[in-house]
């Protein structure tokens, strides 16, 4: 089996809250620090308020950015009226990724029991850009990140991996 070089893809970090600040954002500061450690490239990071059309502003900036083949968000996941980001997300999606919701909660239950079902975690491509969407606590984002997106990211990932995927996904093989 012909052996894979690490590929480092450019990643951007969304916190999607009314009150965090770069500051006191412990998740984006979990996201950012996991993804550097597995080599990859942190190109952007913003907080954006809890506002859906502010969010899909970003998100639809970062789609346009060639710099960024994933963006990674925090927070914005829940059930409250203030939590936008699947519906923020949803007209920029190309393909849903259901895997990963369900694998999140999967996982999540493990950690916080039934609590998770709160959790409308969920991924998708997006005009060729790779977006996850986390709920906001630091310990979702440890698991979400370090469990499914680092080794998902990973081209060396046997049998498969969404790195290898993304020229295909992109149109460009």
């Amino acid at each position: 089996m012909e052996e894979r070089s690490f590929q480092p893809l450019g990643i951007a970090i969304l916190t999607a809250s009314d009150t965090r600040t770069f500051e006191t954002d412990k998740s984006g500061d979990a996201a950012d620090i996991l993804l550097r450690e597995a080599g990859h490239r942190i190109v952007r990071r913003a907080i954006v308020a809890d506002d859906l059309l502010a969010l899909r502003a970003q998100m639809q900036a970062w789609i346009d950015d060639p710099q960024i083949d994933v963006v990674v968000s925090t927070g914005g996941t829940g059930l409250t009226g203030r939590d936008v980001c699947p519906e923020a997300m949803a007209p920029l999606v190309s393909k849903p990724i259901p895997g990963f919701g369900e694998l999140f909660r999967y996982l999540s239950y493990q950690e916080i029991g039934t609590s998770t079902i709160q959790s409308r975690a969920e991924a998708a491509v997006c005009s060729g850009t790779l977006f996850f969407l986390l709920p906001g606590s630091t310990g979702a984002v440890r698991t979400g990140v370090s469990q499914i997106i680092v080794p998902q990211l990973d081209i060396r990932q046997r049998p498969c991996n969404l790195t290898q995927l993304l020229p295909r996904i992109r149109g460009e093989v």
